[in-house]
C-alpha cells in the first residue's frame, strides 16, 4: 500500500470553494491519507460544513484583498502576514506533506505558508478564467490543476493538469425524482425549475425568477433557493403562485436537481460542475460583478456546447426569463439536446484526478 499522506486542503469562503474541497477530502479519505480542511470564519462555512462531522475542519479568518491602491493595503498585509504565519503552525501541528487550495484569496496565505516551509502545494481553479489570486497564489505552487481547459492559457510558467471540478460524492448518485419530490412537498409528474443564485449576488435574479413566477404555465413547479437574506421578499412576491417552493438554504442539493427539469442559476464553476452532473438543461445569468467577469466565460463554454441558454442580467426582464424557460421544457427535441450537451461537458470522476495528480507528485514511482 502507498505511504499515508497528510493533506492541507484551504477551502473556504464560499460553497464554490467549500464543495469541492470537501470533494477532494473524501476522496483523499477513501485512498487512506489524512485529510484538514481549512475553513473561514463565515457562515455559510459553518452551515455547509456541518453536514459532514466525520471530516476535520480548522477555521481561520478570512482576509479579503482590497484595490491595490488602495489604503486599506497596509491593514490587508499585515493581516495576510498574521494568517501565513498561523497557517504555518497549523501546518507543523498537523505535520502536512502538503497544501491544496481550492481558490480564492483564502488559498494564498496557506499555500504560501506551505511553500515556505518546502512542502509540495497546489491550487486548483475551476473557472474558464482564473482569479487573480489563483495566478498569484500559482507562483507557490508545485502543480496546478484545472476545472476548464480554457482556463490553461493564464498559467504560462505553471506545470497544469486539467481534472475537472470535485463534486461531493453525493451529487454522483442522486435519488430518485419521487423521494426527492416528496423532501421538498413537490409533485414529481409536474415539469420544474430550480432556481439556484450561488452564495454571492442573487437579490436581482432571486426577483426576476419570482415575478417571472406569473408568467409561467400553470402546471409548473418551482423551488427556488433564494439565500437566508432574500428568503422573506421571495416568499412574498410567491405568496399567491402555487406549486412555488422557497428555502432560505438548501443542504439537499442532491434531491434539488433530481426533481429538477430545468436550472436558472448563476454561473460559477462549481454550480456549472453540478448542472453537468445532474444532465440538466439550464438557463446561466451571469453574476455581472464577478471579477474579470469570470461567471460569463464559464457561461460561454456550456452556451457555446449547447447545454445552456446564456442570458446577461441587464438583457433580461421577467416575462422574457419565463418565455425562454417556457419554450426549453415545452420543446422536447431541443431539452433533450441540451441535457445531452450538458452531460458531456461533466467529468464525474474530477476528485480522483486531483488525488491522483497529488500522488503522482508526492508518491512517484
Amino acid at each position: 500500500m502507498p505511504k499515508s499522506l497528510k493533506i492541507l486542503i484551504a477551502c473556504g469562503g464560499t460553497g464554490g470553494h467549500l464543495f469541492p474541497g470537501i470533494a477532494v477530502g473524501e476522496a483523499l479519505r477513501a485512498r487512506g491519507h489524512e485529510v484538514m480542511l481549512l475553513i473561514s470564519e463565515k457562515k455559510v462555512d459553518a452551515e455547509a460544513s456541518a453536514k459532514y462531522r466525520h471530516l476535520s475542519f480548522q477555521t481561520v479568518p478570512a482576509v479579503a484583498k482590497p484595490p491595490t491602491l488602495s489604503p486599506r493595503m497596509l491593514p490587508f498585509l499585515w493581516k495576510l502576514w498574521g494568517s501565513v504565519r498561523q497557517c504555518k503552525k497549523i501546518l507543523v501541528d498537523f505535520r502536512a506533506d502538503a497544501v491544496i487550495g481550492m481558490g480564492g484569496f483564502t488559498s494564498l496565505p496557506p499555500v504560501y505558508a506551505g511553500h515556505q516551509l518546502g512542502l509540495k502545494t497546489f491550487v486548483h481553479d475551476s473557472n474558464a478564467r482564473p482569479g487573480r489570486a489563483n495566478v498569484m497564489t500559482s507562483r507557490f505552487c508545485s502543480r496546478v490543476f484545472l476545472g476548464l481547459d480554457a482556463a490553461k492559457a493564464f498559467f504560462p510558467k505553471c506545470e497544469t493538469v486539467t481534472t475537472g471540478t470535485p463534486v461531493r460524492p453525493e451529487i454522483l448518485d442522486l435519488p430518485s425524482r419521487e423521494d426527492a419530490a416528496a423532501r421538498f412537498g413537490l409533485d414529481a409528474s409536474r415539469p420544474t425549475i430550480l432556481v439556484t443564485g450561488g452564495s454571492q449576488g442573487a437579490r436581482r435574479l432571486n426577483e426576476l425568477c419570482a415575478e417571472a413566477a406569473a408568467s409561467l404555465p400553470p402546471a409548473t413547479q418551482v423551488l427556488h433557493i433564494a439565500g437566508a437574506l432574500d428568503f422573506e421578499r421571495v416568499c412574498e412576491i410567491t405568496r399567491d403562485r402555487p406549486g412555488y417552493k422557497v428555502l432560505g438554504f438548501c443542504d439537499q442539493m442532491p434531491s434539488a436537481y433530481a426533481v429538477a427539469d430545468l436550472v436558472i442559476a448563476r454561473s460559477g464553476a462549481s454550480s456549472l460542475t453540478e448542472i453537468a452532473i445532474a444532465g440538466q438543461p439550464s438557463i446561466l445569468v451571469p453574476y455581472p460583478y464577478a471579477a474579470d467577469d469570470h461567471q460569463t466565460r464559464n457561461a460561454e463554454v456550456f452556451a457555446a456546447a449547447g447545454a445552456a441558454e446564456l442570458v446577461q442580467e441587464r438583457d433580461l426582464d421577467a416575462e422574457k426569463l419565463a418565455t425562454l424557460a417556457s419554450s426549453i421544457l415545452q420543446d422536447l427535441p431541443t431539452y433533450k439536446r441540451m441535457a445531452k450537451a450538458a452531460r458531456t461537458l461533466a467529468i464525474p470522476d474530477a476528485a480522483e484526478r486531483v488525488c491522483t495528480a497529488i500522488e503522482d507528485t508526492l508518491l512517484p514511482t
